[in-house]
């Protein structure tokens, strides 16, 4: 079984790889990019040609399908998206497959000075006569989280062709835009239809996340007074200078990404565009703790008002929005799903690990929506850069997983 689910998962995540589908968060469109339909269209039509039920590409950009069940038992979804991350380049994908990994530093074969080393990535170390699946140094892979998506349809096709396995009712969606935070929209809660569902956005074999960031974004908008540079003395006030003295009077040896770590949350300035007359800042706030999360908000703010009493001329907003919300919240009131899941995980010979997630999923934004949604690991590593690699047979496990899981849901009294 595992040697057929390797092979299948192997070639599905290279084909689904070299699919340029990353998203765009400066667009207003849903999916925020096109070139997002060239997956959603192609996971329509597959799960129409292996024999899925009820599929539908929906107006709002998500694959939706019934695996049909053979018990009286509560609809379980399984959810992944399709958009790679807008951080690094994901055009011209070439997936390549290191068969039986060595233990040895890996090179890459359009960046030479490129190395994954297993001494800088311990987890690399443990995956020696695994077989591998990296892109070729210049792109991302895009395992995030195309490694989910295959994982499922590979699930599917599997009940598909074997009907007396057991299972509930079960629900897909492929869903857009996930990496800049747009994937779960309100409607879609009522359309799965599930009592509860999984993301499979996860990264080591056993992970099974019932707990993720807050998430709020702010856009600062710094607006100076313009005026040619010649004739400015006294009368220019320069927006950038003004944009710096807000950055530079934030945290910066703390409370920062890449000075943070486990349950410690941070304020990232993500980008800086503009000119001296008008510039705006965009960063994400995140933490575990709504009051933690509220307070970053509130210092951010602080920081804004302080900057705008030095220059009374100029006028500085600072917006604040949610983005989305710590899925235990909600999860922590019934423990089913993440029971399941847990039990499901040994069922496959490993020992689940639950850790908090420090970024968030579609999980948690349908969570808080009203369907429980726990995240499952698909195997995934270095995400977002083009040190990114998976093990197929991490994805194997992970498949297995979910049809253990879709077993042991079947017998769960509806």
């Amino acid at each position: 079984m595992t040697d057929t689910f390797d092979d299948a998962l192997q070639a599905r995540l290279v084909r689904y790889a070299a699919i340029d589908s990353q998203s765009d968060e400066n667009s207003p469109s849903a999916p925020s990019t096109e070139i997002q339909f060239n997956m959603l269209n192609l996971l329509r039509d597959e799960l129409t040609t292996i024999g899925a039920q009820d599929v539908e590409l929906t107006d709002y950009g998500v694959v939706l399908a019934t695996i049909p069940g053979n018990t009286n038992a509560p609809t379980v979804g399984f959810l992944a998206h399709v958009d790679t991350a807008p951080q690094f380049n994901a055009t011209g994908v070439k997936p390549r497959v290191i068969k039986g990994y060595n233990g040895g530093d890996i090179t890459f074969p359009d960046d030479p000075e490129l190395v994954l080393s297993p001494t800088e990535h311990p987890y690399l170390a443990e995956k020696i006569g695994h077989d591998l699946i990296t892109a070729s140094g210049t792109t991302l892979l895009g395992a995030d989280d195309k490694a989910g998506v295959a994982i499922i349809m590979t699930m599917a096709e599997h009940l598909l062709q074997n009907a007396d396995a057991a299972r509930p009712p079960i629900r897909i969606a492929f869903t857009p835009d996930e990496e800049i935070g747009r994937g779960v929209q309100p409607q879609l809660q009522k359309d799965l239809g599930a009592d509860f569902a999984y993301t499979l956005d996860g990264g080591e074999a056993g992970e099974v996340e019932y707990e993720s960031f807050s998430a709020d974004r702010a856009v600062v908008k710094i607006t100076g007074v313009s005026i040619h540079p010649g004739l400015a003395k006294e009368k220019m006030v320069n927006a950038i200078h003004l944009a710096s003295k807000i950055i530079q009077t934030l945290p910066q040896a703390t409370m920062t990404p890449e000075t943070t770590d486990a349950r410690e949350g941070f304020i990232h300035a993500t980008d800086m565009f503009g000119g001296s007359s008008e510039m705006e800042l965009r960063f994400i706030l995140r933490d575990f703790e709504m009051a933690d999360l509220e307070a970053k908000g509130a210092l951010l703010r602080s920081v804004c008002d302080a900057v705008a009493a030095t220059e009374p001329r100029a006028e500085i907003t600072c917006e604040i929005t949610p983005q989305y919300r710590n899925m235990r919240y909600w999860l922590e009131n019934d423990m089913t799903p993440v029971e399941l899941a847990h039990a499901a995980c040994r069922d496959v010979g490993l020992e689940p690990v639950s850790v908090p997630i420090r970024g968030g999923t579609d999980g948690s934004r349908l969570t808080e929506f009203g369907t429980p949604t726990p995240n499952i690991f698909t195997g995934m590593q270095c995400i977002h850069g083009p040190l990114e690699w998976i093990s197929v047979q991490d994805m194997s496990l992970a498949t297995q997983m979910c049809l253990k899981l879709a077993a042991r849901a079947a017998v769960v009294p509806k």
